[in-house]
């Protein structure tokens, strides 16, 4: 059961990327890549480890300065252009693998921290905000735990709760599920899921296919820094045109 986003909510770009570049060392892990977000798309990027997909992703951000090329938001180049970056962040969302909490906080301020120094939120306000997405994702009843009690799929929900908080115009999600035991994945995953039923722009770097099927708008699929091939999920996992595309699949889905 597929749960795209409606098409009528699709709008003008949010981000566009043009020939952007970007090496470590000698090493050139982006190449001349060209990509455009629509608003309420979910853009899954799929592809082997190493391919560019995370550093792409963190350059979208500016965690990574790209070498070449420009990035536009909302019309906006973020490559040429003076930017204030945590105003930045708090406009493009990042969910890391790693979850990215702080152990010395509970959950609430661990929600609230980032509304209140960089929104300048008051605290009552930011609280409130806190809870209305820490039951969003189903862990409005963890409030005052440590993120060390958490399992991992606890400690996702609340990053994405933390993102969420800050009313993000587009979250990017860096391979949400990869450091997850595997039945933790599904509620990950059903989190963002619901997300793009709500009409969300996410991002999305992932090895979970059937979540790039069943939910993505469009699947890029990279390679050796290059994007190889893009178009609807249906297109890219039952018709791929790319020898490289068709190869990486078979492997993966096998």
């Amino acid at each position: 059961m597929r749960s795209q986003v409606p098409t009528d909510i699709m709008k003008q770009p949010i981000l566009i990327v043009e020939h952007l570049s970007k090496s470590f060392g000698n090493a050139q892990v982006l190449k001349e890549i060209n990509l455009t977000v629509n608003e309420g798309e979910v853009l899954c990027i799929i592809g082997s480890s190493g391919s560019g997909k995370s550093t792409l992703l963190r350059c979208l951000n500016l965690l990574e300065i790209p070498d070449g090329g420009n990035i536009l938001f909302n019309g906006v180049s973020l490559t040429i252009e003076k930017v204030k970056l945590n105003e930045l962040r708090t406009k493009i969302g990042m969910v890391f693998q790693s979850f990215n909490l702080f152990n010395n906080l509970n959950v609430l301020d661990n929600v609230m921290l980032a509304q209140t120094t960089v929104l300048k939120r008051t605290k009552e306000e930011a609280k409130q905000i806190a809870i209305a997405n820490l039951k969003k994702v189903g862990m409005d009843d963890f409030l005052q735990r440590s993120p060390q009690t958490l399992s991992g799929g606890q400690k996702q929900r609340v990053a994405i709760a933390r993102a969420l908080a800050m009313n993000p115009k587009i979250i990017l999600f860096d391979e949400p599920t990869s450091a997850l035991d595997p039945e933790m994945v599904g509620e990950v995953l059903q989190v963002m899921q619901d997300l793009a039923k709500e009409g969300m722009t996410m991002v999305v770097v992932t090895h979970e296919m059937a979540f790039a099927k069943d939910v993505a708008t469009r699947v890029i699929f990279m390679d050796d820094g290059y994007i190889v091939e893009e178009g609807r999920p249906e297109e890219i996992f039952s018709a791929p045109k790319e020898a490289r595309t068709k190869e990486f699949l078979k492997r993966v889905l096998s």
